[in-house]
């Protein structure tokens, strides 16, 4: 009976993450959008909780870098931190990271047709 009401639970928690990645695909619009729902759902990590793990309002590389480097030392297991949370720390910038390789991608055509 648990496993069921645990199954239960865990496909309707899936069903809402990938409705939420369609959503936001949808209001980020383009092929963009659908990119970054696709790596949201195969990474694992929204783009939104990545943003939560490394404290980051906007998308902006130095400022990605420079919390990545304060909370992957803070949480290294050798100063007494954890090593869970620092690996949530490392797959939230390398979600940033690739959210910005898409972004990145759907600004290079822009700046080829205004030259």
């Amino acid at each position: 009976m648990g496993a069921q009401v645990v199954g239960r639970a865990f496909s309707k928690a899936l069903r809402q993450e990938f409705a939420a990645s369609r959503a936001a695909a949808e209001a980020r619009g383009g092929r963009a959008g659908k990119e970054s729902a696709a790596v949201s759902s195969l990474s694992g990590i929204s783009l939104q909780e990545a943003q939560q793990i490394l404290n980051l309002s906007k998308l902006e590389p130095e400022e990605i870098q420079k919390n990545y480097d304060h909370l992957f030392k803070v949480n290294d297991k050798d100063v007494g931190g954890s090593f869970y949370l620092q690996s949530k720390v490392v797959r939230a910038k390398e979600r940033l990271d690739l959210e910005l390789e898409i972004q990145d991608k759907e600004d290079k055509p822009e700046e080829a047709k205004t030259t």
